[in-house]
């Protein structure tokens, strides 16, 4: 073996087992989940003295939305004169008179709900919160995002835990409007479940921190003040701001029984922008504050998941590195013999997979019950989607680790909830940058593998080089079509 070969192995094994490390750790939350079963928190009822509750809206350009939330924050089962409702409208379009129509037909209505409309974007929604805060008479604080529904019953159902001096917030889980739109829903939606039900659920039940999830959450408002604050130095304000506020002995609370419903990106763009902010978001809060954690007084099974929690996107470039490893890793053991390929590589990859085959799997069973085999189908597309992402994500760490600066770039809603329910020509879009056109040279490359493959009749690592041809060129085509076809429907209707 040459030194070329030696050290293309040698990369290509030692990237594969971290991988492995990273998926050994789903198993760890499946484990963590079902092991503490008992655990679970449960909705209680409210307290008998019903605290003073401001609700915060944080918007940005929503004028297709912004009606059903407002509407949905409006029938929530509280006294009138308990509420106060925040409409903090960064927008510079026609949201604005949008959101303004809402609030005085709710105010005619005698709820005490506000317009609050800042000049500038000044720390994005950090900002927008922060600025309401300052002017909010709440004692607790009740935050939507605009592609929600607020459930009618999450007042009644958390404000109960409040009751212990030492809870500091209360996320409910997310639901899906939208699920059944596409396949792309469909995959976010198995995504988001995972999250919220093994992740959360694992992570609250045993102790550990988790995050708020910048929205369906209620936070004592001296839990807020207490951690510093909103801050917007990331793109994840919700996720730096659940950490230091457990840092500082909070506790948190998930309940996966009260559900609220929100709409998923539809379109590829819209996602990759979101899952860049969220990824991209992570590490500049793994660089904040990680070290700090590690150096502090906390069990170490905290610090053990937290630094899984806040690092695991430094997996998305690994995927890369392995993407391109994988074809000459192939080709110099299929040279050395095919049987060290079958009891090294295969086992290895095998065991990767089934890590998130069984993760995602489980969040089905616990929310879909004796239902959850009619999810089968979308396991491969989950699998596939999920490698897809790693150009896009893996952009979003090399750009949080180099310190390089974004916007907070809002996520396109389109208030899509049925099947034929139409986006294209409506005014929002996501982006389309230079992502699609790497991600068509790797599906590319994995079809030449896919070919080498099958003509040298190494037939065992077809179906892991199909997985990441069809994610790639999935990304890439669906971003493309999308991207293109929006604009120039948009510009036939402008004309």
């Amino acid at each position: 073996m040459s030194p070329l070969e030696f050290a293309i192995l040698g990369f290509y094994f030692l990237t594969l087992v971290v991988l492995a490390v990273f998926g050994f750790h789903r198993y760890i939350m499946v484990f963590l989940y079902f092991r503490h079963r008992d655990r679970r928190a449960r909705p209680l009822p409210p307290p008998a003295r019903l605290p003073r509750v401001t609700v915060q809206l944080p918007l940005y350009n929503e004028m297709y939305v912004v009606d059903r939330l407002v509407d949905s924050v409006c029938r929530i089962r509280y006294p009138k004169e308990l509420l106060e409702i925040q409409v903090l409208d960064d927008s510079v379009d026609e949201t604005q008179e949008i959101a303004k129509a809402a609030v005085d037909r709710y105010r005619e209505e005698g709820f005490d709900i506000h317009y609050i409309h800042r000049e500038d974007r000044h720390g994005y929604k950090a900002g927008a919160l922060d600025f309401g805060l300052q002017q909010a008479g709440g004692e607790f604080i009740l935050i939507f995002d605009a592609d929600f529904v607020a459930p009618p019953e999450i007042l009644e159902k958390t404000l109960g835990h409040f009751d212990d001096p030492g809870v500091g917030m209360v996320q409910v889980r997310w639901g899906h409007i939208n699920r059944d739109y596409s396949l792309l829903t469909q995959v976010q939606s198995v995504l988001l479940d995972g999250h919220f039900i093994l992740e959360h659920g694992g992570r609250n039940r045993s102790g550990r921190f988790f995050n708020f999830n910048g929205t369906g959450g209620v936070w004592r408002r001296d839990a807020i003040r207490d951690a510093g604050g909103w801050q917007h130095d990331t793109l994840t304000e919700d996720l730096d701001l659940s950490y230091r506020a457990q840092m500082r002995g909070w506790r948190f609370v998930f309940l996966q029984d009260v559900v609220s419903p929100a709409e998923i990106p539809v379109e590829m763009n819209a996602f990759k922008s979101q899952q860049h902010r969220w990824a991209k978001g992570s590490v500049q809060t793994c660089k904040k504050l990680l070290p700090k954690i590690l150096a502090s007084d906390l069990p170490l099974s905290i610090k053990v998941e937290s630094t899984f929690h806040l690092t695991a996107n430094f997996a998305y470039p690994l995927m890369i590195v392995l993407s391109i490893l994988m074809f000459p890793a192939m080709v110099i053991r299929y040279n050395m013999g095919w049987y060290e390929m079958l009891i090294v590589d295969v086992p290895l990859f095998i065991g990767a997979t089934m890590s998130v085959c069984s993760f995602y799997l489980m969040s089905q069973r616990e929310i879909f019950g004796e239902a959850w085999p009619s999810r089968l189908k979308y396991l491969p597309a989950v699998l596939s989607v999920g490698i897809g992402l790693s150009v896009n994500n893996a952009k979003a760490v090399i750009e949080a680790l180099l310190g390089m600066d974004s916007e907070f770039t809002r996520t396109p809603k389109y208030r899509v909830e049925a099947a034929g329910d139409d986006w294209r020509l409506k005014r929002y879009r996501g982006s389309l940058n230079f992502v699609p056109f790497v991600e068509l040279l790797l599906g590319a490359y994995f079809t030449v593998m896919a070919y080498y493959a099958a003509s040298n009749e190494i037939f065992g690592t077809l179906p892991f080089i199909l997985l990441f041809q069809f994610g790639f060129l999935y990304a890439a085509f669906l971003s493309l079509f999308q991207g293109i076809g929006k604009v120039d429907l948009v510009r036939e209707q402008e004309a």
